[in-house]
């Protein structure tokens, strides 16, 4: 189960790769100035996690609209992440949790996907400009998309 709405989101700093190199983005660098959307996904170069972001690259300007920062974390490192972006045109901003440490406090680990291990199950979550969890969702299989009437329900409160 993911943590619940009403809970503190837990702070990280992850990777993310752009051309310019290697990043750090860390989330309550948006506390106090926008809302943020974090998908979670099993992993990079697959079926549904491939049409779910090239879907969310579509839908970015509604959720500006509705003044939220989109991030996508898998346990994919950062630099297959941006393959996988360049190839598909994928603009969401991917965020590598290569330890699972983010994964891991938000209690979303899918465990031994397909065999090959550990990855984030697939996951939404809204967090306020205060910190706060204000929508979490965790889908009952990695084929299953998070409900994204529902997230923007959520930022448009």
């Amino acid at each position: 189960m993911p943590i619940a709405v009403g809970s503190k989101a837990p702070d990280f700093t992850l990777k993310s790769k752009a051309a310019d190199g290697l990043k750090d983005v860390k989330l309550s660098d948006n506390f106090g100035k926008t809302q943020t959307v974090l998908l979670f996904f099993p992993a990079a170069f697959t079926g549904v996690c491939t049409q779910e972001m090239c879907d969310q690259t579509g839908g970015l300007a509604d959720y500006e609209k509705l003044g939220a920062t989109v991030y996508a974390i898998s346990v994919d490192n950062a630099f297959a992440q941006e393959a996988w972006a360049k190839a598909n045109k994928i603009t969401v901003t991917l965020l590598s949790d290569l330890n699972k440490t983010v994964t891991k406090a938000y209690d979303v680990v899918f465990p031994m996907l397909a065999g090959i291990g550990d990855t984030a199950a697939r996951a939404a979550f809204v967090i306020g400009k205060d910190g706060v969890v204000k929508y979490a969702e965790q889908t009952p299989t990695p084929k299953d998309l998070p409900n994204f009437a529902a997230v923007k329900a959520a930022l448009a409160k």
